[in-house]
């Protein structure tokens, strides 16, 4: 029997968490499919890229596409015209897309067309907001796809609602988590990320004022349009956190573009506030400890909803939806928007109660991704 080809797809930082050990399945489960990482390079800080294949040991990719920025419409065509000439060099069996990010859909658009069989890992899920850019990603990858591997039970509905044929449709569990249980061991501790950050701070922050406060830390992340792009929604809620940092302190790793926005909004006092320690971008093994450490994690990312919840840490996620239900009613996370009164009273009871009820979810087992090799494998 001939080699099969298989063209993995990754293109921005959250994909690099989810294919990390898809490509270690492939190596170590299916010798006999020849997969290949293509990076679109839809996130192009070589730095950060780099950081992250290291302690993620991603191979390099065999193929970078090094799109860079744009709208989405620009970024989105300029990755299809790039990846339609990929296809046909290297005439693949099976084109492999993960998540809801602008390479995800391009990829699997161009792969459809040309008859290239479709795979999508964390397929079904549904914000039901289609100001979402990646709502509008995630339900059209799973029209295109021919195999479409879920996180949780109610992805599978999502996906039947939708008219997807079930016999495409695998709960295979949560490739994020795989990673996690993968590196946990590996987290570097909180204690040396925030020391080292304080010990490079130009101003009052000490390590004492995150790592001995009587409610210990919590952890920060903004970075969705809707909560920095408006500088009303912006103010409010960096209002209410700088209100609870003085009993809470916050770390705050600091995506470029948020830090851009709230310089523009005028709200650089936030980033230098005592109680708020700003970081750069940091690596996962470096967030993976600050999580585990934490007392809360407030974001309005996606992936951090599950890594909470695997770990067990309180999350209060600063958007009006979720995609990820089952963070909800089985793990640590409340959705408390941007009401500026919901925040403050969960802030108060995560200070105050210490204990988390969470079940880990079905199938959130570390094992996901060597499910979906072997269901490729037979489906190949």
């Amino acid at each position: 029997m001939s080699m099969k080809k298989i063209l993995c797809i990754v293109g921005a930082r959250p994909n690099f968490m989810k294919i990390a050990p898809i490509m270690r399945a492939f190596r170590e489960q299916a010798p006999e499919i020849e997969a290949k990482l293509v990076h679109t390079g839809q996130h192009y800080d070589y730095a950060m890229n780099e950081a992250f294949f290291q302690q993620l040991e991603i191979p390099a990719p065999d193929i970078s596409l090094e799109v860079g920025s744009g709208s989405h419409a620009q970024q989105t065509a300029e990755i299809m015209k790039r990846f339609e000439a990929v296809v046909d060099a290297e005439q693949p069996d099976c084109v492999l897309v993960v998540g809801d990010v602008n390479s995800t859909i391009a990829c699997a658009l161009v792969a459809a067309k040309k008859g290239v069989k479709v795979v999508h890992v964390e397929a079904g899920l549904r914000s039901r907001d289609r100001s979402m850019p990646e709502e509008i990603n995630r339900i059209l990858t799973d029209q295109l796809s021919d195999r479409l591997y879920v996180t949780e039970r109610e992805a599978v509905a999502n996906l039947r609602a939708e008219g997807v044929a079930e016999h495409r449709v695998v709960f295979a569990g949560n490739v994020m988590i795989d990673t996690l249980m993968h590196n946990l061991p590996r987290a570097v501790p909180a204690e040396r990320t925030i020391a080292e950050a304080c010990a490079r701070a130009k101003s009052l922050r000490s390590a004492a004022t995150f790592l001995e406060s009587d409610h210990g830390y919590a952890v920060l992340t903004l970075h969705r349009p809707s909560n920095v792009d408006d500088h009303v929604v912006l103010g409010r809620l960096l209002a209410v956190l700088e209100d609870h940092c003085y009993k809470l302190p916050l770390v705050f790793p600091v995506h470029p573009r948020t830090q851009v926005k709230i310089r523009e909004a005028g709200y650089s006092r936030f980033l230098e506030n005592p109680q708020v320690l700003a970081l750069p971008p940091i690596g996962y093994l470096e967030m993976l400890g600050l999580m585990k450490g934490a007392r809360v994690v407030l974001t309005d990312s996606g992936g951090l909803q599950e890594e909470t919840t695997a770990l067990g840490i309180p999350c209060l996620t600063l958007r009006e939806n979720t995609e990820r239900p089952i963070t909800i009613t089985e793990g640590t996370n409340i959705l408390v928007g941007t009401d500026t009164l919901s925040i403050a009273k969960e802030l108060g009871r995560v200070m105050t109660h210490i204990d988390v009820q969470m079940n880990r979810p079905e199938l959130w087992d570390g094992c996901a991704a060597i499910r979906i090799v072997k269901d490729i494998q037979r489906a190949l």
